[in-house]
């Protein structure tokens, strides 16, 4: 079986689809894999922590360039593998492939972009369907997404989260009683996991975003302080800089898409943590024009404008 999957992330490596047929065997492995994960995920160090990749493969291979590639770096990603960039499909398949054959290397955990819902309106369902010309490989995609874990802990020290926290939920003991095998609903604890974001004012306010909420560096000190947490670790807002402390570095944001929608010029970073929970940033640009092949071009769907 390894070698079965060893060819297909040979293949997803050089930006080539795998066949329909193996796009639903891999989907229904990976699912095996994670119904066992916990909506807390346990991870230790040494582990290299990323934020959103949002369809940006060529991006993704700068990634592993810098970090080290899988199984020889271990990985945790922070969710929104898909939508906006060109190659949603091959960047979420070639993680799901790393995940099947290093199971205990790579951890995954849910954006708020793999739902369906948001998936239909940002774009990895147009590519689905531009690339296999019908929405199975769109629905085994999904389908998986509802069972990636909602969250992780490194050494029990540092909580790592797509988008933040919520009113609902007060300790890591909550998250583990939500049933994660869902489309991720409109609002309660499981949706403001995915959405939330930090902010400046204390307290919970409304968020913008249309779901979640905002949270303060009150509402971070408690949640810390009631779990023995020591960083909050998320993704889910482009940092220009890759990544950014907010509360005294009790929270960071990690951002892993360099130069976001091909526009944004933003440089990206990932989060390498050590023994003793040691933290050192890497930032690295846009993969080179030459390396993204002449398809970067082509399909500039209405949603980039």
């Amino acid at each position: 079986m390894a070698s079965n999957f060893d060819k297909q992330i040979e293949m997803l490596r050089k930006c080539t689809l795998i066949s329909e047929a193996e796009v639903k065997n891999l989907c229904a492995k990976a699912r095996e894999i994670l119904i066992e994960e916990s909506n807390v995920q346990r991870v230790d160090v040494p582990v290299t922590v990323c934020g959103d990749i949002h369809g940006q493969f060529f991006d993704l291979c700068e990634l592993f360039a810098i970090g080290g590639n899988c199984p020889e770096t271990n990985y945790l990603f922070l969710g929104d593998f898909v939508d906006r960039g060109f190659y949603s499909v091959e960047s979420f398949l070639l993680l799901l492939a790393l995940k099947v054959r290093y199971p205990d290397r790579i951890t995954l955990i849910r954006g708020n972009h793999e739902s369906r819902q948001i998936t239909q309106i940002y774009g990895f369902y147009d590519e689905c369907m531009r690339k296999f010309g019908s929405p199975n490989v769109w629905r085994y995609c999904t389908e998986t997404f509802d069972y990636l874990s909602l969250s992780a802990t490194i050494e029990g020290r540092i909580f790592c989260v797509h988008g933040g926290l919520s009113p609902a939920i007060n300790t890591l003991d909550q998250i583990l009683a939500i049933d994660r095998k869902q489309e991720v609903p409109h609002e309660g604890p499981m949706c403001d996991l995915l959405w939330s974001d930090p902010d400046e004012a204390d307290g919970w306010n409304l968020s913008n975003r249309g779901a979640g909420y905002l949270f303060g560096g009150d509402v971070v000190q408690k949640w810390n302080h009631t779990n023995n947490i020591e960083l909050i670790t998320r993704a889910h807002q482009l940092v220009m800089e890759g990544y950014k402390y907010m509360f005294e570095e009790a929270l960071v944001t990690v951002w892993s898409a360099p130069n976001y929608c091909y526009r944004c010029g933003n440089i990206a970073a990932i989060l390498e943590l050590g023994e003793g929970l040691s933290r050192s940033f890497k930032i690295f640009d846009a993969a080179p024009t030459e390396a993204r092949g002449a398809k970067t071009k082509k399909f500039v769907p209405d949603y980039f404008l």
